[in-house]
């Protein structure tokens, strides 16, 4: 059961779409719930660019089926993090992105792409921080046999999985979870949150007209 009741239609304070541009490094879910909640109404926003960095990502073929521009920049093209980054800026800016949703983006940012994007990077993490930062969250959680667990989505610094809060949902542990059952789970709420979590940033920090 999930703590999170999620609103038809996400708050915003301008009849402007979000621009929003998504990193992600696999599967891809996150990136198609952000889709679907345009495409429902519920998240006032135009995914302007998909940017994976993992050839065999299966979030290319969710691009490709939603009609979804996305570009490949595999970092291990990349002399440094930095130049990734800069990349990436490049990228975005030429597409008029002004929001950034790392959904499953499974490299560190640097100091370079989050100057260009202040506090407007928002990252989805599974699990209730500042408990179980880092890749193996949900191992983290079961192996420390806490009752609840779940997913955060907040803004992204230098210090990872740290930035500011914006939306957490609960979901709890149960006896026989294995790292799939429970990550499984949590990925459910991780489609919700993500897009509130943009709207939510969107409409407290608007971007000079």
């Amino acid at each position: 059961m999930s703590s999170l009741t999620v609103p038809d239609r996400f708050p915003t304070e301008s009849s402007t779409a979000i621009a929003l541009g998504v990193l992600a490094s696999g599967n891809g879910s996150n990136f198609e719930a952000l889709a679907q909640a345009i495409t429902a109404d519920q998240l006032q926003a135009e995914i302007r660019l998909l940017i994976y960095n993992n050839p065999d990502a299966y979030v290319r073929q969710r691009a490709e089926r939603l009609g979804i521009p996305a570009l490949l920049l595999d970092h291990r093209q990349f002399a440094s993090r930095e130049d990734l980054d800069q990349a990436i800026i490049t990228a975005f800016r030429n597409r008029g992105v002004e929001w950034i949703a790392m959904a499953g983006w499974m490299r560190l940012v640097t100091e370079t792409l989050i100057q260009a994007f202040p506090e407007r990077i928002i990252n989805i993490h599974p699990s209730l921080l500042p408990s179980f930062k880092g890749i193996r969250a949900v191992e983290q959680a079961i192996a420390a046999k806490v009752r609840i667990s779940g997913c955060t989505a907040h803004l992204v610094t230098l210090d990872v999985d740290s930035g500011p809060i914006l939306v957490q949902a609960a979901v709890p542990v149960l006896p026989d979870d294995t790292v799939d059952s429970l990550q499984q789970r949590i990925q459910v709420e991780e489609h919700k949150i993500l897009p509130l979590a943009i709207a939510l940033a969107a409409a407290r920090s608007p971007l000079p007209v």
